[in-house]
C-alpha cells in the first residue's frame, strides 16, 4: 500500500476491551444470549443503542471468526432452549454467514477484482486530493454527519458496530459521500474484530446495488432516528437517492487465482453485516 499519513491500522488498545478474547468469555456470552435468541431478539435486534449498549444482539461473531465458537455450537445452544420457528430470525443470520462464504468460494474472481480495485483506488487516494480529503474525513469521523461520524469513531475505538449501523454507514459512504464502496469495505475489514472477507465484501456490494444488481440499500433519516432510539433525530444532510453503482468489469481468465487463495475458504471468518 502506498505510504499515507493517515494510519488505518486497527488499534483498539486505547479503550477497555469490550470483547475479551477468551474461550471462557465466548462460552459465557453464548450462555447469556441463548435464552433471549427468540422473541426478545426478534423484537429488538434492529436497534442500535450506542457503544457498549449492544446487549440486544449476540455479539458472538468475533468468537465465531476465530473459531472459539462455530455455527453448529451456536445453533444447538439456541435450539436447546427454543423452537426453530421461534428462533428463526437469529438462525437465519447464522445461515446467511455460511451462504456468503460459500458464494464467494465458488466465485474467487470477485475477490480478485476487489483486490485489484483496491490497488487502483489506493493509488488514486495519493494523487487525487479531493478523493483523499473525503476519504480521510470519513475514516476519522469528521464529515459533519452526526451518526456517521459517531459510527466511524465507535468502530475505530471498539472494533465493533451494530449490524444496522454497518448498513447505514455503508449507504452514507457510497451515496452521500460519493466514496468507492471498495474503500469502505477495506476500512471495515481493517477495523472489525469480526471482519470476514466474504461477508464484508459481498455486503458492501449488496448496499451498492451490485450483488443483487439494481437493488440498493438507502439509509434514511427516519429509519436512523427510529432505530437509534432517538439518539440522532432530524438528520438532514444525507442523500435521498441511491443510484446503483456500476458493476465491476469481469476479471480476465488469466487473472483468476487458485481456489485455495480465496480467503473465505480458510474457515476462520465471520459475518460483518449479519449475526451480530
Amino acid at each position: 500500500m502506498p505510504p499515507s499519513h493517515l494510519d488505518l491500522s486497527a488499534d483498539h488498545d486505547k479503550c477497555s476491551d469490550p470483547l475479551p478474547p477468551t474461550h471462557a468469555e465466548a462460552r459465557a456470552r453464548l450462555e447469556q444470549f441463548a435464552p433471549s435468541a427468540a422473541g426478545q431478539y426478534a423484537r429488538t435486534r434492529n436497534f442500535d443503542y450506542g457503544p457498549g449498549q449492544h446487549d440486544n444482539v449476540s455479539t458472538l461473531s468475533p468468537y465465531v471468526k476465530v473459531r472459539m465458537l462455530d455455527e453448529i455450537t451456536v445453533t444447538r445452544a439456541v435450539l436447546s432452549q427454543h423452537k426453530e420457528a421461534d428462533a428463526e430470525k437469529f438462525i437465519a443470520e447464522v445461515f446467511w454467514r455460511s451462504y456468503w462464504k460459500g458464494w464467494l468460494e465458488l466465485r474467487p474472481a470477485v475477490w480478485t477484482q476487489y483486490m485489484n480495485d483496491l490497488i487502483r483506488l489506493r493509488d488514486d487516494i495519493q494523487t487525487q486530493s479531493g478523493l483523499r480529503t473525503r476519504w480521510e474525513e470519513a475514516c476519522t469521523g469528521q464529515t459533519g454527519i452526526a451518526p456517521f461520524d459517531a459510527w466511524a469513531q465507535e468502530l475505530q475505538q471498539t472494533g465493533y458496530l451494530h449490524n444496522h449501523a454497518r448498513m447505514w454507514f455503508a449507504s452514507i459512504w457510497i451515496f452521500t459521500l460519493d466514496l468507492p464502496w471498495q474503500l469502505g469495505a477495506d476500512f471495515f475489514l481493517r477495523h472489525l474484530l469480526d471482519g470476514d472477507a466474504a461477508v464484508n465484501t459481498l455486503s458492501w456490494r449488496w448496499v451498492a446495488g451490485i450483488q443483487t444488481q439494481g437493488k440498493t440499500y438507502l439509509a434514511t433519516a427516519e429509519n436512523i432516528a427510529k432505530f437509534t432510539d432517538g439518539r440522532f433525530p432530524n438528520v438532514t444532510n444525507i442523500s435521498d437517492k441511491a443510484i446503483p453503482c456500476e458493476a465491476p468489469k469481469p476479471v480476465a481468465a488469466g487473472m483468476l487465482p487458485p481456489a485455495t487463495h480465496c480467503p473465505c475458504q480458510s474457515g476462520t471468518g465471520s459475518c460483518c453485516m449479519v449475526m451480530t
